[in-house]
């Protein structure tokens, strides 16, 4: 018999340990990532009195694999579109928390005199936040509906999204050895680069692709498709210099705005929480008793740094970004923990080879003794709170629970200017992103090909007018995009100098447009400038006057939104979201709602046309939802189903009255329920029985008495099948099932 491999005798060894373990720990309601590493802590080389892993490399590879699927379940649950709803506020909290815990962390570092790399990734751990366990704390402790948690959840959001910036940053920083700021905003650009990219090119592929192949696509097909996405999204991601966990987020959050999303997120789940468990495992794996006793004073110091810091800090940063003095407080103190990303930076830091040994165990004990204090800390903030309240003056406690940020914030309105910069602003980079990467892909791959097959020349040529093609609905868009729209107009009307603005903007546009054909037109032909510049003016002529070419521009845009709205869509047509027209009847004082029928309603089984709503509450039906099925603008003859969520439209008295008749318009209840139960009875049919020489059919025992005939005895060991053309005869055995007053009521007129 063939020995096992190390790999599965170390993976049984991992999930046997983790399983007893986190068993316990679900018995003290604690949070299971506490579990994981406590049982890597128990399996790990450095403990000698138990059971230790084998082959520490492929457990490794493994919590790589773990890394990539767990931010991978972190872009499904991520909405690009959740950021841009939140506002200002969240993001000015998120930053300013990141930026003032990572120098934090960094000055305590260099206190300690440990090397600048250890520095810099400290502060990096020290900034990140756990979703997971403060999102589990809420929960146990019941604050989930409180306003507060709600602003934390988003600020934790937006940190989540930021972690995976600072990693990539991170990186960067730990390959050239010596961070600069040219080097960091080389870094923040590349990384707005590829994620732009690939969104927009995502959400044009991949929900057609779904959407062409969702009739072949089971459950298993779903879940090898997602994944191999995220794979492959994680293979280009460190071909152009990411990590593998970054492109995984991406394809994550691609995969999100999609209608499969809910599905693939189910699926995921379990391959994310095995992996997961063994990351984490390898995590509590890397700790060290000697180190821990060696470090118990830097622990310590770095516990009470991330307690006070958070607490201190964070209340300041987000009273910052609008709060109240008591919302903050209660926001920073939920945040007074690290988890799992710090442990995602600290294992980049060693995979790099750019952190010391220490720092790692260094960082889980520190995580797991915030962990068990994130339960108290957040009980600790309103008590807290009410000490400062009596404590300082009142003027002091009323302007500071009236932030300055959150005055202006709700004195500004919508203003023309403001909504059209940044219109402008989100379509010139996205076209131009989606422009330059054309240029880029056509110039390094079909070019050199075409000068293979062909001519020179004539390949410059034949590929010159191919870019041009490809990229000129993108640069019409960046030219004419928004020269028509209402904020445009508003502002042309309202003063004569915004026209001198607007017109502006608009050269500023053509102006970038021609920069581009102008660039691929001395990139190719090398003509003089003036004979570049001349053919750069007619193009860009041409592709303004272009309809065709505005046609295109535009079908590009919709089936865009139309992708990017899918996922919304189908949460509208399953009735778990609003319809979007729902914002516009609000402002002419009508209403949408759903009212459920009760399972006992007297309207199941009925017509519209029978009940009559319009007429009688003056409502309008705008559809049915039943089951996964949707009826949009049912019929007249459309009949009603116990259980049905009728969408109604209609004035708020109008719906009010709908609701209240819809909940009334109940079957009563039967006072004689016991008198329902049926009985098996036998009937012989006498020389004096009426039904002699009738049909069964035309007997009226089911219609007059409602009695149902199951079968005839004819001495044999099974009843006959009643034929409704059998006609009854003297000294038939009859077996009939009934009520019991029924019954009673046959065999009387049956004699």
């Amino acid at each position: 018999m063939s020995e096992i491999p190390s790999l599965i005798s170390d993976l049984a060894l991992i999930l046997v340990v983790a399983g007893a373990v986190t068993i316990i720990f679900k018995k003290l309601k604690q949070p299971l990532v506490l579990g994981y590493i406590m049982a890597g802590f128990l399996i790990s080389p450095h403990m000698p009195f138990t059971a230790s892993v084998a082959d520490t490399e492929n457990i490794q590879t493994w919590a790589d694999i773990g890394v990539m699927f767990l931010l991978f379940s972190l872009g499904l649950d991520f909405s690009f579109k959740k950021i841009l709803k939140m506002g200002i506020s969240p993001v000015i909290a998120a930053v300013a928390i990141i930026v003032s815990m990572v120098l934090l962390g960094m000055g305590v570092g260099h206190l300690f005199g440990w090397k600048q790399m250890d520095c810099i990734f400290l502060g990096g751990m020290l900034a990140m936040s756990s979703t997971t366990i403060i999102y589990k704390a809420f929960d146990d402790l019941g604050l989930r509906q409180q306003r507060f948690t709600g602003i934390v959840m988003s600020v934790l959001i937006l940190e989540d999204i930021l972690a995976i910036v600072l990693m990539v940053m991170l990186a960067a920083v730990a390959s050239g050895g010596n961070p600069d700021g040219g080097k960091m905003l080389g870094s923040i650009l590349k990384i707005g680069f590829f994620l732009i990219l690939w969104f927009v090119i995502g959400i044009f592929a991949i929900p057609w692709f779904l959407r062409a192949t969702r009739k072949l696509v089971n459950n298993e097909v779903l879940l090898v498709v997602s994944l191999g996405l995220c794979c492959g999204m994680a293979v280009i991601s460190t071909e152009v210099g990411f990590s593998s966990a970054f492109g995984a987020f991406v394809m994550g959050s691609i995969l999100s705005e999609t209608v499969e999303a809910e599905k693939i997120i189910r699926l995921v789940e379990p391959v994310k929480n095995l992996f997961g468990a063994i990351f984490f495992v390898s995590v509590g794996m890397l700790v060290d008793v000697n180190i821990l006793i060696e470090y118990a004073v830097p622990i310590i110091v770095l516990v009470l740094t991330i307690l006070l810091g958070q607490t201190i800090l964070g209340t300041f940063n987000f009273m910052l970004s609008g709060q109240s003095l008591k919302s903050a407080m209660q926001c920073g103190f939920s945040m007074a923990q690290i988890g799992e990303f710090s442990f995602i930076i600290a294992s980049l830091g060693l995979s790099l080879g750019v952190i010391g040994n220490f720092l790692y165990p260094v960082v889980v004990a520190v995580s797991v003794i915030t962990t068990f204090l994130t339960p108290y800390m957040i009980r600790a903030s309103v008590p807290c709170y009410n000490h400062l309240e009596r404590r300082m003056p009142k003027k002091w406690i009323q302007r500071l629970n009236n932030p300055i940020f959150a005055q202006y914030a709700s004195k500004v309105g919508d203003n023309p200017w403001k909504s059209l910069l940044l219109s402008l602003f989100r379509i010139t980079v996205i076209y131009g992103i989606l422009s330059v990467a054309i240029v880029l892909e056509i110039f390094s791959f079909v070019l050199p090909l075409a000068k293979l097959v062909m001519p020179e020349r004539v390949a410059d040529i034949v590929v010159g007018i191919l870019t041009i093609l490809a990229v000129s609905p993108f640069l019409r868009a960046i030219m004419m995009k928004k020269n028509h729209s209402e904020e445009v107009k508003t502002l042309w009307k309202v003063n004569k100098m915004n026209r001198f603005l607007i017109i502006l903007t608009v050269l500023v546009r053509v102006l970038l447009a021609s920069l581009f054909v102008y660039y691929i037109l001395a990139y190719l032909f090398h003509f003089t400038h003036a004979i570049e510049i001349v053919i750069t003016f007619v193009l860009v002529i041409l592709m303004i006057s272009s309809r065709r070419l505005k046609r295109s521009s535009i079908r590009l845009e919709r089936m865009f939104v139309l992708n990017l709205r899918s996922r919304d869509i189908e949460a509208q047509v399953h009735g778990h979201k609003r319809p979007l027209y729902e914002g516009h009847l609000l402002d002419r004082d009508i209403h949408i709602t759903d009212v459920e029928l009760p399972e006992n309603t007297i309207w199941a089984g009925m017509s519209l046309r029978e009940l009559q709503f319009g007429t009688r509450f003056g409502i309008h039906v705008s559809s049915i939802l039943r089951g996964r099925q949707r009826i949009n603008i049912p019929g007249a003859e459309t009949v009603l189903f116990p259980g049905d969520r009728v969408q109604v439209i209609g004035s708020d008295d109008q719906l009010t009255a709908f609701s209240r008749s819809a909940t009334d318009a109940l079957v009563p209840e039967d006072p004689d329920v016991e008198k329902r139960e049926m009985h098996l009875s036998q009937m012989i049919i006498t020389g004096s029985s009426p039904f002699i020489g009738k049909k069964l059919s035309e007997s009226g025992i089911r219609e007059e008495y409602g009695c149902l005939v199951v079968g005839f005895e004819e001495g044999k060991e099974t009843l006959s099948h009643p034929d409704p053309n059998h006609v009854f005869q003297k000294g038939d055995l009859v077996w009939v099932v009934a009520e019991k007053d029924s019954l009673n009521r046959l065999n009387k007129n049956a004699k």
